[in-house]
């Protein structure tokens, strides 16, 4: 079996084409539906019957462009970059081309022809990832995102409350939504609870470094645990705190 890659246009043209050599429509039809004249309908269905679907495919599609620069330019251009404008970027090396060698070149192509030559690199490679993806837990309900969404959900026709979302972290189904208050200890515990008796305890929750969930001024005198973390604590429940945003973006994408 032979796979043929045709564009959008490719298969509205070959359908088009079938339909007509069918006698579903007409060659008028067939014409302003592909907007090409008489001449082109007749050779393009010709082909489709001497070749198939292949036939309709462009004939240009891998092979290069009649305006491509030829080898030796693009290695003159290479060439006196690497030697003499090692770490300039596209832009301005284009400028220092065109000023002393009188090459003229689009600062696009010169960049395709610097990222080819190893000598530049695209945005997107330049960027560190700023933190190492975290793989999702196997089970359902093994571990539980938790984050409170400070707004003003009711617009004008309540006070600006808090959402709290339980998002399971394998599934990312939302598991519980209440609203409250504000984001507090007590608030947590009720929508914890609320949580346990539908849906049964959970390995760990996932959360952010919020004062209910992790005591932030915690000193050598005590045990450095929230009134939160001691209950989930006594449940066998643990509490994963995020060092960024990123780390725990389930819930922060559903907020």
């Amino acid at each position: 079996m032979t796979v043929l890659t045709m564009s959008a246009a490719e298969v509205r043209r070959y359908d088009t084409l079938m339909r007509l050599d069918r006698g579903e429509i007409r060659v008028a039809d067939a014409m302003a539906l592909l907007r090409l004249e008489r001449r082109q309908i007749y050779r393009l269905l010709e082909r489709l019957r001497q070749d198939g679907a292949a036939g309709l495919i462009s004939r240009k599609r891998g092979r290069p462009s009649n305006r491509r620069y030829g080898d030796a330019v693009r290695d003159q251009v290479v060439s006196l970059v690497r030697e003499q404008y090692s770490g300039f970027g596209p832009t301005l090396a284009r400028e220092y081309l065109a000023e002393r060698h009188g090459i003229r070149i689009s600062c696009e192509t010169l960049r395709q022809m610097m990222m080819a030559a190893g000598l530049w690199k695209d945005r997107a490679a330049r960027r560190p990832r700023p933190y190492q993806p975290r793989y999702r837990r196997d089970c359902r309900g093994e571990l539980i995102q938790v984050d409170g969404s400070k707004h003003w959900w009711f617009e004008d026709r309540g006070p600006q409350c808090t959402l709290l979302v339980y998002i399971d972290d394998a599934t990312s189904e939302l598991m519980h939504l209440e609203m409250v208050e504000s984001e507090s200890t007590f608030s947590y515990m009720r929508a914890t609870r609320s949580y346990i008796e539908r849906h049964g305890k959970p390995v760990a929750l996932y959360s952010d470094k919020h004062s209910a969930f992790r005591n932030n001024t915690a000193s050598a005198n005590g045990d450095g645990m929230t009134h939160l973390g001691r209950a989930l604590h006594a449940l066998n429940i643990e509490i994963i705190c995020a060092n960024s945003p990123q780390a725990k973006g389930r819930v922060e994408r559903a907020n």
